[in-house]
């Protein structure tokens, strides 16, 4: 796999003959759906016959209702897939979702299929209060255990996934007892246990998103780590890299003096932002997949750029109405650069946010640099 950056007067077709493939290898591989329209700056995955010399393993949120088109064609490429989300409620009850297809999917891809709970409340956030109650209430908690093995049983999965956030900083030592209790508890019945953990990059870094969140423990009580290193642009911030590799590179520096890296799964966004400018504090910035992106670049007469620091593509347009926009997001380069942090820090691998759109550039490039390890044999 060679990435090759389109430059001016470049076709489709001149980049397939020089490189020795077809057009339509070219598009479909990189979700051209005019093969005529190229920006320049843009990436484009070029195919070759080499093979990787190591593995990885993948982790995969997605939704449940992604369609069976998309989960189908991502399956073969995970290790693990995380249907998002069971809801945990202040007594311990967890709420269902509609996941028996995506399970069944899972096992039949050899994919293993983690339960992902999460402390999500009732308005859709993030509850502090939920977090609270199963930390300090014995009988919440004991509920809230019976049910996760329950539901690991009658489901059919091979394993949890906690994802509990925006703990506030005085629940950091229930958490860590409550991570000791179940990761004994799954681990003694023949379940693995992940989570999920805000981006840290230092001991002292407090705040709701990170005090609770304890590196050490979680490295000793989790057979894997995903460290969501993405969303420094968000919605709401200024315009700015999602996943800038300089910032995901602190965090993982960080984290391996905390748990052996092998446990890490490095986050990874699979979207984009679009902010309007010039920014005002508190706009929203709208969300973009990554395959209409090259389209908006050519449709506006935008050359697509690359900032070296943060290892991330970003473009500047104009709009119908003459409104000036700015666009970060991810493109093979960048997803290239944040793959090479998993072999120089020896991690266990990936793990995406999410998979419910389908973006096969980043699966041509994760396939050119490494093999996908499985953790059992497709059935």
């Amino acid at each position: 796999m060679r990435i090759y950056i389109a430059r001016r007067g470049d076709s489709l077709y001149s980049i397939a003959r020089a490189n020795g493939v077809t057009v339509r290898t070219l598009a479909e591989l990189n979700e051209l759906s005019d093969p005529a329209r190229l920006s320049v700056g843009q990436a484009i995955v070029i195919p070759d016959m080499s093979r990787p010399v190591s593995e990885t393993e993948v982790n995969g949120y997605a939704y449940p209702n992604i369609s069976a088109e998309r989960l189908g064609a991502v399956l073969p490429q995970l290790t693990y897939l995380c249907p998002f989300s069971w809801q945990i409620d202040e007594t311990g009850g967890i709420t269902p979702v509609d996941d028996e297809g995506m399970i069944s999917a899972a096992w039949e891809n050899g994919c293993a299929p983690l339960l992902t709970l999460t402390n999500l409340g009732v308005n859709g956030g993030f509850s502090s209060g939920i977090a609270h109650s199963i930390f300090t209430d014995a009988a919440a908690q004991d509920t809230l255990v019976r049910n996760t093995l329950s539901v690991l049983e009658s489901r059919g999965y091979y394993g949890v996934n906690l994802n509990i956030e925006y703990v506030q900083p005085y629940d950091r030592e229930g958490y860590n007892a409550f991570l000791k209790r179940m990761s004994e508890t799954l681990h003694s019945s023949g379940y693995m246990l992940s989570s999920a953990v805000a981006p840290k990059s230092a001991d002292d870094q407090h705040g709701v998103l990170y005090t609770a969140h304890d590196y050490a423990f979680h490295g000793q009580y989790c057979d894997r780590v995903v460290i969501m290193t993405y969303e420094w642009g968000y919605t709401y911030s200024a315009p700015r890299a999602i996943s800038p590799v300089n910032e995901m590179r602190r965090v993982i520096a960080y984290a391996v003096t905390k748990m052996p890296p092998s446990k890490i799964l490095l986050g990874f966004s699979n979207y984009g932002y679009s902010w309007t400018l010039p920014y005002k504090k508190g706009t929203a910035a709208r969300p973009l997949s990554l395959s209409e992106i090259p389209q908006t670049a050519y449709s506006q007469y935008a050359d697509i750029r690359f900032d070296d620091t943060a290892q991330s593509p970003f473009f500047r347009y104009y709009d119908s109405a003459g409104t000036e926009h700015i666009a970060w997001f991810e493109d093979p380069r960048s997803i290239e650069a944040k793959l090479k942090l998993v072999s120089e820090y020896g991690l266990g691998g990936v793990s995406y946010w999410n998979i419910n759109t389908l973006y096969r550039p980043n699966w041509a490039v994760l396939s050119g640099m490494y093999g996908i390890e499985k953790v059992f044999g497709q059935g």
